[in-house]
């Protein structure tokens, strides 16, 4: 069993000024504050004593513990109890194509990862309670590990959210506030100033996010690499960008500590009608806000971006991909004619992979990661299936109708 001694985090940085370090204690929770201007927020990430990690730490032999305890040691202290979480599968769909499926996680989703972190550092700073703004994977996660923890959880949420999210936040007891989408974030850091709870979303300007919550994302490059070594290319469905940065930077230690020379191309899947990293990388700048448009990608239909995707794609704005609806469909019912089920946000590492195949622009493996379980698509539930007489002659034409031969 792991304790929160395991960990070799030894402080948080600048990554706007490297150069700028802060202790590890308390979590940062609105980036950087030496680097921070009016208009612009820089994240911050967490220091590791490197040269301390036991090369056995990757050993693909070595007994594999419950949730993201193996990686303790390249983690922020553990406060919280885990529930599993981690460790999905990586599924072959194709000749050197794979998926790393997210969705079989506790809450269904790779939000699991995050707040496995993040509730910790609200125990470790000795928080009362923690608050988030989602309407879905975020909210749902956040409120299961509040739950373990023994925290209150206040989830401010959306009058639209799908079913199975408001089905979580009701089972696990967290406080929903369904308001407008404009007001959670200023209500959140409302009730971070009123009552002390730990904020496990974003109060920015730009995206910044917790400062110790990427850090949780890191375990899927590990796990990729345990099970397939350094792929080509890693396809990541993108929102804020945190999920993308934490990939990278798994990749980036593997190769710190000696176990690669190279890392992998991470691209990033944005909806085409938002897209506020791709619009920051090909504008060459740290972030960038832009309008949206109407998409059923709901959980990566961002306005705002941060600095951490930026860096994540090398500046390369080549690996910044928009991809439409109609794309994330497609890849969509691809990926349930394979067998996975994922929310139509959570289709979008194929859908990017499908836009550039054969262009040359990777050669070799290639990961897509999923994110989330289709469950959580708002549109599940609407298309019931119309009921069938119990006679032969009425199941023979449903057959039929289904291109099936009797």
């Amino acid at each position: 069993m792991t304790t929160t001694s395991d960990s070799l985090a030894t402080g948080q940085r600048s990554l706007g000024d490297p150069s700028v370090r802060y202790p590890l204690w308390p979590p940062l929770t609105t980036g950087c504050p030496a680097t921070a201007t009016e208009h612009l927020a820089y994240p911050v990430e967490v220091d590791y004593a490197y040269d301390r990690v036991d090369p056995a730490l990757f050993d693909r032999t070595a007994p594999v513990p419950a949730g993201l305890d193996r990686w303790a040691p390249l983690l922020p202290p553990l406060h919280a109890p885990g529930l599993g979480e981690g460790r999905t599968p990586l599924v072959p769909i194709g000749p050197g194509l794979y998926v790393k499926d997210e969705s079989r996680n506790p809450t269904w989703s790779h939000k699991d990862r995050l707040n496995r972190v993040t509730v910790s550092a609200a125990l470790g700073a000795g928080a009362p309670g923690i608050v988030a703004a989602s309407s879905g994977n975020h909210g749902a996660s956040a409120a299961a590990y509040a739950a373990r923890a023994g925290l209150p959880c206040v989830v401010l949420a959306s009058a639209t959210m799908p079913g199975a999210v408001a089905s979580f936040l009701q089972s696990y007891g967290a406080v929903v506030l369904p308001v407008e989408e404009a007001a959670r974030w200023p209500l959140m850091r409302r009730i971070v100033e009123r009552t002390g709870f730990h904020p496990v979303s974003n109060t920015t300007v730009t995206h910044t996010g917790h400062g110790f919550g990427p850090e949780g994302y890191k375990t899927v490059a590990y796990e990729i690499y345990l099970d397939l070594g350094v792929p080509d290319a890693v396809f990541v469905p993108t929102g804020y960008g945190e999920l993308l940065f934490g990939v990278w930077k798994g990749f980036t230690e593997l190769r710190r500590l000696g176990l690669t020379d190279r890392l992998p191309r991470i691209f990033s899947c944005e909806p085409a009608t938002a897209g506020p990293l791709a619009a920051a990388v090909r504008a060459g700048r740290p972030a960038a806000r832009v309008g949206t448009g109407p998409t059923d990608a709901y959980a990566i239909s961002c306005e705002v971006g941060g600095f951490r995707g930026v860096l994540a794609l090398e500046r390369d704005a080549d690996r910044a991909l928009l991809v439409d609806d109609r794309q994330l469909r497609a890849a969509q019912g691809e990926l349930a004619r394979q067998g996975l089920w994922v929310e139509l946000s959570a289709a979008a590492g194929l859908a990017g992979f499908t836009a550039l195949e054969g262009t040359g622009a990777f050669d070799g493996a290639a990961v897509c990661v999923t994110t989330s379980s289709g469950f959580k698509d708002r549109a599940v539930g609407n298309h019931p299936v119309a009921p069938v007489d119990a006679t032969w002659s009425a199941v023979e034409a449903r057959l039929a109708a289904a291109g099936i031969t009797v």
